[in-house]
């Protein structure tokens, strides 16, 4: 989300931010379903091959880091899109639903459901909410930088993007994810 907002302006930024409520969903369902069913081998398979779209995703970003302040043209759906595909292809959501977040709506809803309902109205209000906002302050102070610092925040958001990937897929080989 601030390498788009960085690149592209806060329009492509606050796109990015939505992605969860998008990209979520399966991972969700998933997470709520069958949040036990999910073997050691399953989760490690799915961090190797989500740090390789990372990985690639950061590549990428570095490779095209020069073409920051050539006119990218209007934000538009290809921004949320690209959110969708990073959130879908990490294993951390996938995580969070199946370990923590998964039970905690279950163990909500078993109570009330409202409980499960707000749990999932919070997480999300204060995940995409910050988001925004961050997006916003990027896209603010953007404008007051040169556009070799513009291009060295790209590379550097490009760079951990690569280094997560690498993590990721070492984590999923050595077995260290479930």
């Amino acid at each position: 989300m601030v390498v788009s907002t960085l690149q592209r302006g806060f329009g492509a930024g606050w796109r990015v931010s939505l992605a969860p409520l998008l990209a979520d969903v399966p991972v969700v369902l998933v997470g709520v379903l069958v949040a036990s069913a999910l073997s050691t081998d399953l989760l490690n398979a799915m961090a190797i091959g989500g740090g390789t779209v990372v990985a690639a995703l950061g590549a990428w970003t570095i490779a095209t880091a020069r073409r920051v302040d050539a006119d990218p043209g209007p934000a538009g759906p290809a921004d949320l899109w690209k959110g969708v595909l990073v959130n879908i292809a990490s294993p951390h959501p996938w995580l969070f639903w199946v370990v923590v977040g998964g039970p905690l709506v279950v163990a909500g809803w078993r109570e009330a459901p409202w409980r499960g309902v707000a749990f999932l109205a919070g997480f999300y209000l204060l995940l995409v909410g910050s988001k925004v906002v961050l997006a916003w302050i990027v896209a603010r102070t953007r404008q007051h930088m040169s556009a070799s610092w513009r291009r060295s925040l790209v590379v550097a958001g490009g760079a951990l993007l690569v280094a997560a990937g690498v993590a990721l897929v070492w984590q999923g080989s050595a077995g260290r994810i479930g």
